[in-house]
């Protein structure tokens, strides 16, 4: 049966490439907004751990808001979806139209000089196509992906994501992924990390939110390493001027310096929470753009499950 499912996984998807990039746009969207709100309505575990994560964020909500709340987030969560299906179809004229950047001033400069960047990101907006409007419009973007079943699905993401320009290093069952990454920053590379989830277990604890969470190393390890400047930024979605759909909006916030004392552990420490600071900020404020459905705090790690519902599917 698990390989059924495996199987079954793998023609969901590549019968939502094919169907999703032929299908009208509006129609598109609207399509993937239905099987939100059903998804929603169904309170499967993953929209369980959306609301848990959610009212941990903005505890300051009703119910019936924070209900509103986790539609919105899965609408967000699913319009991301479609715009991956519709991603490789994308000319260089739809990426830029579908991205507003901010702030990204200080990083053009800094990778125009041929120095490396490191960039801190969420799980917020939409990595895919902010990452292939940078690899466009900034540098070919170096990031890492994380492995997922069946095979053959991650090395089509893998394929999805090199053709729109990027280079992925794979989490695990490859070489040693930060002596690659440490290679790349002392290469130029414009490196860009989802770090609001440890991945490793060998993450640096932080405040986040409120609440102690567990963030990647990695971009603050890099740049204290390397001497790679590191970015904090955050994405979020907003409806297109336009009035046709949404945009990614991308905002590039000052590059952190490392503090002038302390162990390099230290350093990677303050820089790390920094950036959780920034992310906090963001997450407030555009949480319905923050698509986090595992475990990302330290209280729910421990407890180690979802509040069980009557009617649990997927």
């Amino acid at each position: 049966m698990s390989r059924l499912t495996e199987r079954a996984t793998l023609a969901g998807y590549r019968a939502g490439w094919f169907l999703v990039r032929r299908m009208p746009g509006r129609l598109a969207y609207q399509v993937f907004d239905l099987i939100a709100d059903i998804a929603t309505r169904r309170g499967g575990k993953g929209v369980r751990r959306m609301r848990s994560n959610y009212a941990t964020v903005r505890p300051e909500l009703t119910p019936a808001e924070l209900d509103a709340l986790v539609r919105a987030g899965m609408r967000s969560y699913l319009r991301y979806w479609c715009d991956a299906f519709r991603l490789p179809d994308c000319r260089v004229e739809d990426l830029i139209d579908g991205v507003r950047a901010v702030g990204d001033g200080p990083i053009r400069a800094h990778l125009g000089s041929g120095s490396s960047a490191v960039v801190f990101l969420g799980h917020m907006g939409n990595w895919d196509f902010g990452g292939a409007w940078s690899t466009t419009q900034l540098a070919p973007v170096v990031t890492v992906a994380e492995r997922l079943k069946p095979e053959e699905l991650f090395d089509e993401f893998l394929a999805f994501r090199e053709r729109l320009g990027m280079r992925i290093i794979p989490l695990t069952g490859g070489g040693d992924v930060f002596r690659e990454l440490t290679t790349a920053c002392r290469c130029g590379a414009l490196v860009a990390l989802l770090a609001d989830r440890d991945l490793t277990h060998g993450g640096i604890e932080v405040d986040f939110c409120g609440q102690k969470a567990s963030m990647a190393v990695g971009p603050a390890a890099l740049a204290v390493i390397t001497g790679a400047a590191l970015y904090p930024c955050v994405m979020h979605y907003e409806r297109h001027p336009q009035g046709h759909g949404w945009r990614t909006v991308v905002t590039f916030h000052e590059a952190l310096a490392p503090p002038e004392h302390g162990t390099s552990r230290e350093k990677i420490q303050a820089m790390t929470q920094a950036c959780a600071d920034v992310l906090t900020e963001a997450v407030r404020e555009h949480t319905q753009d923050w698509h986090m459905m595992q475990r990302v705090f330290t209280k729910d790690l421990i407890e180690g499950h979802v509040p069980a519902q009557a009617g649990d599917n997927p």
